[in-house]
Formats: structure tokens, C-alpha cells, sequence
């Protein structure tokens, strides 16, 4: 399976698990000059922006090691942009990470971290 479809595999799964946990998604692969939020959910009263990792093993760490200080703060760039661009508002706004490892056999596996960062 291609890195792309993986990644796209990845997102699908993480959806459907936080919309299963009640999360309601409003907006999947938005894109800007800056780069591209992979969700943004609400949750109750707060407006959740989520990264994405995928991974086949964990021979290179956990897909949720794989957010980086600098990732963290392109993703709380694109929050801020996402914002601006949108009629949404929302008293308390977090930040998660979604690991998922797809396995060769049996369902993948989903770590969701609520507040990864601030």
C-alpha cells in the first residue's frame, strides 16, 4: 500500500473513531498557504484540531511520536487560520493526536491523545 493511500487509510479510521466517540467532524484535510489540518471535530464546547499519524509497525516509534515541537506549532498556525476562514467559534479550542497502526491482518489500532499539546 502506498505511503498516500496509507495516510488517507489512516485519517478514514481516525474519522470514524472520533465521531464514534462523539466527536462531530467538521472539516477533514483543510488546506492553506501554511499546510493542512487533517480533522477539525467539536466536542462539546470546545473546537478540537487533530494531527494524524499512520504507521504499518512501530520499528520507527509510535505513529504519536511522530508530532514534533515543529509540527505542533504548524498545527496551532493552521488553527489560527482555520479560524479566520470560518464562522465557528468555540470557548476552549485543543489540540489531539491520532495515532493509527494498520496491520497486514486483524483492525487497526487507534491511540487517541486528548490534549496532546497546548
Amino acid at each position: 500500500m502506498p505511503t498516500d493511500d496509507l495516510g488517507g487509510r489512516g485519517e478514514r479510521i481516525a474519522a470514524a473513531y472520533l465521531t464514534h466517540q462523539g466527536l462531530r467532524v467538521l472539516d477533514r484535510n483543510w488546506r492553506c498557504r501554511d499546510g493542512e489540518v487533517d480533522i477539525v471535530a467539536r466536542e462539546g464546547s470546545a473546537l478540537v484540531f487533530c494531527e494524524v499519524k499512520t504507521r504499518r509497525a512501530t520499528g520507527f516509534g509510535h505513529p504519536v511520536e511522530a508530532v514534533t515541537p515543529a509540527k505542533q506549532r504548524r498545527l496551532r498556525v493552521l488553527a489560527q487560520r482555520w479560524l479566520a476562514a470560518h464562522d465557528e467559534h468555540a470557548p476552549d479550542l485543543r489540540f489531539d493526536v491520532v495515532g493509527v497502526l494498520v496491520r497486514q491482518s486483524g483492525p487497526a489500532e487507534v491511540t487517541h491523545l486528548r490534549g496532546a499539546f497546548t
